[in-house]
């Protein structure tokens, strides 16, 4: 058996877990985590420990969470721990060219797209709006770009049409986790391939904000539809309805055998209401929504929303 890997893990969020969990379970050894520190959470605003951490302190591993890597002393620190790599995984902090240096085989990154398309804060959402059939994990020597080292190793997963971004994060994780290993077992026998990413192929996954998440019922259905899903569970698509916000969890596309072309179009008017869902029109083509969540309220199946309320022939 090849020589284990001392490892430091830094990594934050929920989609981090599971490449820990990894590691903790392979025969390397993780030394350390790094995440971000507490943050305020829920409605008593009380200081809360990322998933990382909390798995890390389960399995004893020290956790630092510094708030910058920026300053000397924080790189002593890592530097301290003498690890041969680094492994992120959406940590939050950007990595000075000092850290990224600093382990013996550097520091390698899981990226939730397919590099170079999608590098940035948010690949898995914008994969699902932009309509792509596929997407996957690219593990990637980090360098001091957004996203732009040499790539490692990719692993495929189709995008379902009923895929939201939570099933998509939650494929993506895993795949990660097991890309991840495969990518130490080639830092352990020397076999790595790096491959340059195309320049000409580069496209940015921007940030999400809560304000593109309102739907325009003017435009198509399909890209509408993408919208929904994408953005679930956050920052979650909306409309309004008799000025209240209401949210759209589930929408899927009506079959040419439910649309209602016998009309003018009128984007945003409810057509039907069946058990299945509200359908509505749009800029080309009508729509079901399944599920959503009125202002202060859980959410709830459409035709459950509609009971309550005269939607037929209203618009949103």
């Amino acid at each position: 058996m090849s020589q284990a890997l001392k490892v430091i893990f830094a990594g934050t969020p929920d989609f981090s877990v599971a490449p820990l969990q990894a590691l903790i379970d392979s025969q390397h050894e993780v030394i350390a985590v790094y995440t971000q520190p507490d943050r305020p959470a829920g409605r008593g605003r009380k200081l809360t420990a990322s998933p990382v951490k909390n798995l890390a302190l389960e399995h004893d591993i020290p956790v630092f969470q510094p708030e910058t890597l920026r300053d000397e002393e924080a790189q002593q620190t890592l530097a301290d721990l003498n690890a041969d790599i680094m492994i992120v995984v959406a940590y939050g902090l950007i990595l000075p060219k000092t850290v990224l240096e600093t382990p013996k085989y550097g520091c390698l990154n899981i990226h939730a797209s397919l590099l170079p398309r999608w590098r940035g804060a948010a690949p898995i959402q914008r994969a699902i709006e932009a309509g792509d059939a596929e997407t996957g994990v690219t593990i990637m020597q980090m360098d001091v770009g957004l996203d732009t080292g040499d790539m490692l190793y990719k692993v495929y997963t189709p995008i379902d049409e009923n895929d939201t971004a939570q099933t998509l994060h939650d494929r993506l994780s895993t795949l990660g986790a097991e890309a991840l290993m495969q990518t130490l077992e080639q830092v352990q026998n020397q076999s790595l391939n790096p491959e340059k990413q195309d320049e000409t192929l580069v496209t940015y996954a921007q940030k999400l904000s809560k304000a593109e998440a309102e739907i325009d019922w003017n435009q198509p259905a399909e890209i509408i539809v993408r919208k929904i899903q994408a953005f679930n569970p956050w920052p979650v698509a909306f409309t309004t309805f008799q000025e209240q916000p209401l949210r759209i969890l589930g929408a899927r596309m009506a079959d040419d055998s439910e649309k209602h072309s016998d009309r003018e179009k009128q984007p945003g008017l409810v057509l039907a209401v069946e058990k299945s869902g509200v359908l509505i029109e749009t800029g080309t083509a009508s729509i079901w929504l399944t599920q959503v969540q009125p202002a202060g309220k859980k959410a709830m199946s459409a035709y459950d929303f509609a009971q309550a309320r005269q939607l037929l022939g209203h618009s949103f």
